[in-house]
């Protein structure tokens, strides 16, 4: 070998391994940064000896979709848990105690107590206050599932402001991505910084890509709807400023197309978007009905002589509402749903009424004598808690049943759902950590095996070291030998 070669040499080691050790540190330098994926000094020989060709990146395409995917239905499951969680607390909590079967089944222990002692006035009372926490029961879960509405509402609207700056984003990420590609420039932290923006945009709505030339990337919903191609395709939504029962709010576009809200406990959505349309389009109007259909059965059940008896509501349009046709949802009833105030104290009225009847005042009195042991009325009233009447299909509970049943069922009905996201929710986080497990192990940086390398680049720049000492040895012994 002669001196040239061995300077050469020596000078071709020196360059490979401070390009090796400048990417290693970078490397160890973004060891807890998840957004980083590792790089690698790629070394390729010729008859010129050893040199860095490239810097390659640690791409992992098929784990990468596995993982969007999984993060994706992650994201959707626990956004839907949320809003369930969130009606169950509505609910009271595990003993559902601000629920309108549990004050359902104190209205009846009154009644019966009353039923017992026709004379006391005390009861009397009872069994109005009974009643009229049935109602603010009512009333209130009503109002608490249209603020939940409101509040998904809200979310989604916050969601695709998001989602449109993303696009921006990522669209100047993926020119960054391009350029770098088509300049044959390392376009490493531009595809990390894509992949960043990627990976927030698939948490809102699920995502599926393509990659075409020059590492241009294409984006699509999980329908197929064009999300980003070359540049963002808008994502528009009008929100609703306030909810009623039977208001209907308004669909997200993507390019034009409809977001399809998800479906069942264990929801099909992918991405957050989806799940809050479910909530906001389904779940919560499905219990809605459900609630107002205790009321609508309450009304009915108390009625006297075709107008409303005991409990009484407002339509609409502010007047007072009649008896409601049996089997039929009402929207909104339940946030209506009032005492008659001839049986309140407070309001100049007589508890009694409850016992002797003619409380709409439209009414023959059934306790035509006012006699203190009749509890003819008050029997019909207890025993009206536990017959099957009608209730409106849509509700997606049993049609025939008791009133009491049927609250008892709605109650069921949110808790099976809420049981079954729930372990669908395990499941799919589950999921999601493995897929990211994968997914790092592969791409991200592992400091044992970085600290090695290391070592070896040092070994390798030790041993350009010693050729350029032996050749500085040589020079010396051939300048003293020319002097």
């Amino acid at each position: 070998m002669s001196l040239t070669s061995a300077l050469n040499t020596a000078q071709s080691i020196f360059n490979n391994t401070g390009t090796q050790s400048s990417t290693v540190s970078n490397n160890i330098s973004n060891a807890g940064n998840k957004d980083y994926v590792r790089r690698q000094a790629m070394l390729t020989t010729s008859l010129n000896g050893a040199q860095v060709v490239k810097i390659s990146r640690a791409q992992e395409d098929a784990l990468l979709k596995q993982y969007l995917r999984a993060s994706s239905q992650d994201s959707a499951q626990q956004t839907l848990l949320s809003g369930l969680q969130d009606l169950k607390s509505i609910m009271g909590g595990n003993d559902n105690e601000t629920s309108p079967e549990t004050a359902l089944r104190t209205f009846r222990d009154k009644l019966g107590t009353f039923r017992a002692t026709p004379g006391d006035l005390i009861a009397a009372q009872g069994a109005i206050t009974a009643a009229q926490d049935v109602v603010t029961s009512l009333n209130n879960a009503s109002k608490a599932v249209q603020q939940q509405r409101a509040d998904a509402d809200k979310q989604i609207k916050n969601q695709v402001d998001s989602l449109n700056s993303l696009l921006k984003q990522f669209e100047t990420a993926n020119n960054a991505v391009r350029k770098a590609t088509a300049g044959n420039e390392d376009p490493s932290n531009a595809l990390d910084d894509r992949e960043k923006v990627l990976k927030q945009i698939n948490q809102i709505v699920g995502v599926s890509t393509v990659t075409r030339s020059n590492n241009d990337m294409v984006l699509y919903t999980a329908d197929g709807t064009t999300l980003f191609e070359t540049i963002p395709r808008a994502v528009s939504f009008e929100p609703t400023q306030s909810y009623a029962a039977g208001t209907v709010g308004n669909k997200v576009y993507v390019d034009g197309v409809a977001v399809n809200m998800g479906s069942g406990a264990s929801t099909n959505a992918q991405g957050s978007l989806a799940s809050l349309l479910q909530i906001r389009d389904d779940i919560a109007p499905k219990f809605q009905s459900q609630l107002d259909e205790v009321a609508r059965g309450l009304v009915n059940l108390y009625q006297e002589d075709g107008n409303p008896g005991l409990f009484v509501w407002t339509q609409a349009n502010g007047t007072a509402g009649g008896v409601p046709p049996a089997g039929t949802l009402i929207n909104g009833i339940a946030g209506t749903i009032a005492i008659n105030d001839r049986v309140v104290t407070a309001k100049g009225g007589d508890p009694m009424r409850l016992r002797d009847g003619n409380i709409n005042a439209t009414s023959t009195a059934a306790n035509t004598t006012g006699s203190s042991g009749y509890s003819a009325e008050l029997d019909r009233l207890y025993t009206a808690m536990d017959s099957g009447i009608p209730f409106d299909p849509t509700t997606g509970l049993d049609s025939n049943v008791s009133i009491l049943t049927f609250a008892t069922n709605s109650i069921g009905w949110l808790e099976q759902n809420r049981s079954d996201a729930t372990t669908a929710a395990e499941n799919t986080q589950a999921a999601s950590a493995r897929t990211d497990e994968a997914y790092s192990n592969e791409t991200g940086v592992n400091l044992d095996e970085e600290l090695t390398l290391l070592l070896d680049i040092e070994q390798s720049y030790k041993a350009a070291t010693k050729i350029l000492n032996a050749v500085d040895e040589m020079l010396k012994s051939l300048l003293d030998i020319a002097s």
